[in-house]
C-alpha cells in the first residue's frame, strides 16, 4: 500500500531511504543525469537518475504517464525551484520498476489545458491528473464533510429518498425511465426531492438533509448540467429566520475552513422587488455598483423613444474613452437578445453629448446631470420600453460591463438573501399563472386572501441564496394545510383530479397531522464552483457532460439493443 504522499515531504526527510509510487509527468536529459518529476495526486517531486544506474536505459525509455514505482535516498536540490511545495528536495533513486508503461497520450496533461475541452473529456481520466481539478475535487470533498459534520452536531438525520419516482411536471422537463414490469408506464428522475422531503416532516422525522443527485432534462450553460447535485435540508417547527440562521453560520464555517476568510454577518437581505428595480436580477452581483436609475420622470419630451412606460439608465463612471462607438454597437447588438429595441447612449463632459441630446430641453439636461450625479468622462447607457423588458436587459448590460472593466475583485464575495418573491407569475402560451417557485410554497399569511381575486399581488415566502451574483440556493416555508394547499392549486388552475393526479400522495398526507415546515436547497455544484474561483461546473464535476448533455468519455446517450425496447413495449418513432 502506498503509505508515502509526494506533497508530504520537505527538508526534514533530509538523508531517509523512501519509496514513491506515482506518474511520470516531465522527463529531462540534462548532460547524461536524468531527472523525472514524479506527479501523485498530491503534487510533484523531482528524481533524479544517475548515468551509472544499472536501470539509466529503462528510466530513458519512458514515456509520460508512464507509472512507476523508485526507492532511493532524499537529498536537499542544489538548484531549488521556489515554484514547487517540494522544490527543496530531490529523490536520487536506486531501484526502479514500471508498474504500467503508457503509450502516447492524446494530449500532455499540463496546467495550461492547450488541449480542445471536447478532447480533454474524451479522456477525463488524463485530464483529472491535472492539480486543479484534483485540488477541485479535493474541496467538493471537504464541503462534503463539512456539511454532514455541521448538520449532525444540529441533529438532522441524513436519509434517502427514491431515484425512481412519480412524474410531476410543475418545472423544468423529467428524464422518464420505462417501467419495464408496468408496460406503457414510466418512473420520472427526480428534479429535487420536494415532495419526499415534505413527506418525512409529515412523517415526524422533523429534520433531514441528503447530499442528493438531482435531474432536469432542460438546456444547458456554464454553471448547469443535466444530472446536479443538492445539500437538501427540511426542517419542522421553523420559520424564515431559523432556515437563514443555520445556513449563515454554515456558510460562516465554510469559507472559514476552505478559505481561512471570514465572512461578515448577518448577510445581506434584498426583497425581489428591490433587487428587480435597482439591478433588473432576482440574483444581482453586488461586487460592483451600476445600479438601475429610474429617470421616467426627468423628461418631458414627446420623443417616441422617451415616451415609454419604463425608462433606466446606468452610469458607468470614467469609461467615455473605453466605450468607442464599435463598443456601444456591441452593446447595442447584446441588448437584442433580451428584446430590448431602445438603447441609448449619452457622453459627459462639460456638457451631454449623443444622439437623443439636442431633444433635450436645457432643463432636463441639467435635471439629467444632477439626478445621475455625473463627472467627466462618465459614459450614460438608457434602456426605454416595458419593465420587464429594460429590467432584464440592462441587468445583463450591467454584468458585461463589469466584465469589459474588469470591476470583479480576486478573493471578494458578497453574499446577499433575496426575499419576498411573487407566489405566482402569468404564463402567455398556457393562459394561466404558474408558480415562480413550486405549488407547495406559502403565501404570506398577509396575502392568503388574495390568492384568487388578485394573484398577481402575492407575495411568498420563499427565499434564495445568491453569492457573487449566482443563485446557490433557494428555500421557502411549505404548506401545512390541506386546505390552503387546495386554494394555491385553485389559483394555479389545477382541477383537483390534476391535483390528485399529480400530488395525491402529499396532500392526502396534509390531513394527517402536517407540522409547520419550511426548508432549502443548496447547489453543490454551484457552491463548490465559487470557492475553487471557476465559472465552468464541469471543473467541479468528476466525470460531467457536455453542453448537448452528452457524455465523451462513455459515448452516452446510446443506441440500445431493440431487443431492450422490445422487452420495454417501446418503439422508436
Amino acid at each position: 500500500m502506498k503509505t508515502i504522499e509526494n506533497a508530504s515531504l520537505n527538508l526534514l526527510n533530509i538523508g531517509q531511504k523512501l519509496t514513491l509510487l506515482g506518474w511520470v509527468a516531465k522527463k529531462r536529459n540534462l548532460g547524461g543525469m536524468l531527472f523525472i518529476d514524479l506527479r501523485d495526486r498530491s503534487g510533484i517531486i523531482q528524481l533524479v537518475i544517475k548515468p551509472n544506474a544499472n536501470f539509466y536505459k529503462l528510466a530513458s525509455s519512458l514515456k509520460n504517464e508512464s507509472v512507476i514505482e523508485v526507492t532511493g535516498e532524499l537529498f536537499e536540490r542544489e538548484n531549488k525551484n521556489t515554484n514547487l511545495p517540494t522544490g527543496d528536495i530531490e529523490l536520487i533513486v536506486q531501484e526502479l520498476k514500471v508498474l504500467s508503461e503508457a503509450q502516447d497520450v492524446p494530449f500532455e496533461v499540463t496546467e495550461d489545458k492547450k488541449a480542445l475541452e471536447d478532447t480533454r473529456l474524451k479522456y477525463r481520466y488524463l485530464d483529472l491528473r491535472r492539480s486543479e481539478l484534483i485540488n477541485n475535487l479535493s474541496v467538493r470533498h471537504q464541503v462534503t464533510m463539512i456539511t454532514r459534520n455541521y448538520l449532525n452536531k444540529l441533529g438532522f438525520l441524513e436519509i434517502e429518498t427514491p431515484m425512481l419516482t412519480k412524474s410531476t411536471p410543475e418545472g423544468a422537463r423529467d428524464y422518464l425511465v420505462p417501467a419495464r414490469l408496468n408496460k406503457g408506464k414510466f418512473f420520472a428522475l427526480p428534479q429535487s426531492p420536494q415532495i419526499f422531503k415534505q413527506l418525512l416532516m409529515v412523517a415526524g422525522l422533523e429534520k433531514y438533509f441528503q447530499i442528493v443527485k438531482c435531474f432536469r432534462d432542460e438546456d444547458l450553460r456554464a454553471d448547469r448540467q443535466p444530472e446536479f447535485t443538492q445539500i437538501d435540508l427540511e426542517m419542522s417547527f421553523i420559520n424564515e429566520e431559523d432556515i437563514m440562521k443555520i445556513i449563515e453560520d454554515y456558510l460562516q464555517l465554510l469559507f472559514k475552513e476552505i478559505l481561512s476568510i471570514n465572512i461578515p454577518f448577518p448577510i445581506e437581505r434584498m426583497t425581489y422587488q428591490e433587487a428587480m428595480d435597482n439591478y433588473g436580477s432576482d440574483k444581482p452581483d453586488l461586487r460592483f455598483n451600476l445600479k438601475l436609475n429610474d429617470i421616467k420622470n426627468i423628461f418631458k419630451s414627446e420623443l417616441p423613444i422617451l415616451n415609454q412606460p419604463v425608462i433606466n439608465a446606468i452610469v458607468v463612471n470614467d469609461s467615455d474613452n473605453f466605450y468607442t462607438r464599435k463598443k456601444q454597437d456591441e452593446l447595442t447588438s447584446f441588448s437584442k437578445k433580451y428584446n430590448l429595441n431602445n438603447l441609448i447612449f449619452i457622453k459627459y463632459q462639460d456638457v451631454l453629448t449623443g444622439s437623443i441630446v439636442k431633444h433635450l430641453s436645457s432643463e432636463e439636461q441639467i435635471n439629467l446631470i444632477n439626478a445621475l450625479s455625473l463627472r467627466a468622462n462618465d459614459l450614460i447607457i438608457i434602456a426605454t420600453g416595458e419593465y420587464n423588458v429594460v429590467k432584464q436587459s440592462l441587468g445583463a448590460i450591467r454584468l458585461q460591463i463589469a466584465k469589459d472593466l474588469n470591476l470583479f475583485k480576486q478573493g471578494d464575495y458578497k453574499i446577499l438573501w433575496v426575499t419576498d418573491f411573487p407566489m405566482f407569475e402569468y404564463n402567455q402560451d398556457e393562459k394561466r399563472y404558474v408558480a415562480i417557485h413550486h405549488p407547495f410554497t406559502a403565501p404570506k399569511i398577509e396575502n392568503i386572501q388574495d390568492l384568487l381575486i388578485n394573484p398577481d399581488k402575492c407575495l411568498s415566502r420563499a427565499y434564495d441564496l445568491v453569492i457573487n451574483g449566482s443563485e446557490v440556493g433557494g428555500g421557502s416555508i411549505r404548506i401545512h394545510d390541506s386546505k390552503l394547499q387546495q386554494k394555491v392549486f385553485t389559483a394555479l388552475n389545477i382541477s383537483k383530479d390534476e391535483a390528485d393526479n399529480k400530488f395525491g400522495f402529499l396532500t392526502e398526507a396534509l390531513k394527517y397531522g402536517a407540522p409547520p415546515h419550511g426548508g432549502i436547497a443548496l447547489g453543490l455544484d454551484r457552491l463548490v464552483m465559487i470557492l475553487t474561483n471557476t465559472e465552468n461546473v464541469r471543473d467541479v464535476i468528476a466525470f460531467p457532460k457536455t453542453s448537448n448533455a452528452t457524455c465523451l468519455l462513455s459515448d452516452a446517450p446510446n443506441i440500445v439493443d431493440p431487443k431492450q425496447l422490445t422487452d420495454l413495449g417501446i418503439k422508436i418513432i
